[in-house]
């Protein structure tokens, strides 16, 4: 029996477990999916080596950087985005090459291109700068838009939270939550921007989907923005995962 897994910490509410049972109960594909919560990404040799059924791995937080240094080979697209968050496993004659790819830059920008309107969505906010933000990063300069990431502390070529006023919700119409923040259990947390700023012509995208409407979402949903959750991005990247995992190498 074919294996496929997802590694990450916590892993609390896992979609691609769900996903990946109903979709082999479904097809009768005779293939099981398992959680592989470890602490340190230093544990993945061990599961490579203990799992030789395992044929593929999603990379969920917090190591889709942390996990690159493992790989033998990373695809155009996760080498330019500079995260993974799919292993192909491949064995032959007693080696086992891994090559990394990102599905999750497909997922986000199949999700989100049919929101983004030419006429007013020019420059796009990234709330977050961790892996799953580079994503977003190289998904929408992909679609014309121009990025610039928010994040807690000062940084070269950030802005923080702090520095969020009118002129730059005025000119950044598209903003996007790259972090966990607003994810159950703790569904009254969300990105502190000014909210009552925002209006008809603002677009939130919230990568998070439990709850599936965010704190972060229902207060531009006040405002009139146009808001969207995370989970058809998940089903997308988990779909081309798949492709990825059973395409002839």
């Amino acid at each position: 029996m074919d294996i496929y897994g997802l590694i990450g910490f916590p892993l609390k509410h896992s979609f691609s477990a769900r996903f990946f049972a109903e979709k082999f109960e479904k097809e009768h594909i005779d293939a099981e999916y398992r959680n592989f919560e470890i602490d340190s990404i230093d544990l993945l040799p061990g599961i490579i080596d203990s799992t030789p059924g395992l044929k593929g791995l999603n990379v969920t937080l917090p190591y889709k950087e942390q996990v690159i240094r493992f790989l033998d080979e990373l695809d155009e697209t996760a080498e330019a985005v500079g995260a993974v968050n799919v292993i192909k496993i491949t064995r032959s004659g007693g080696k086992v090459s891994l090559k990394g790819y990102n599905s999750d830059l497909i997922g986000f920008r199949n999700s989100i291109s049919p929101l983004i309107d030419p006429a007013k969505h020019f420059k796009a906010l990234i709330l977050g700068t961790g892996g799953a933000s580079k994503a977003v990063d190289y998904a929408l300069k992909s679609l014309g838009l121009e990025t610039r990431f928010v994040s807690r502390s000062q940084r070269p070529d950030m802005y923080t939270y702090y520095d969020l006023a009118g002129e730059i919700l005025e000119e950044y119409k598209v903003i996007v939550n790259a972090s966990p923040l607003g994810t159950f259990p703790d569904v009254e947390a969300c990105p502190s921007i000014p909210y009552e700023l925002l209006g008809k012509n603002h677009l939130l995208y919230d990568l998070v989907y439990n709850p599936p409407v965010t704190k972060f979402l229902e207060l531009g949903n006040i405002q009139g923005a146009v808001t969207k959750n995370g989970e058809e991005m998940l089903w997308l990247q988990a779909l081309a995962a798949w492709d990825i995992w059973n395409e002839e190498r």
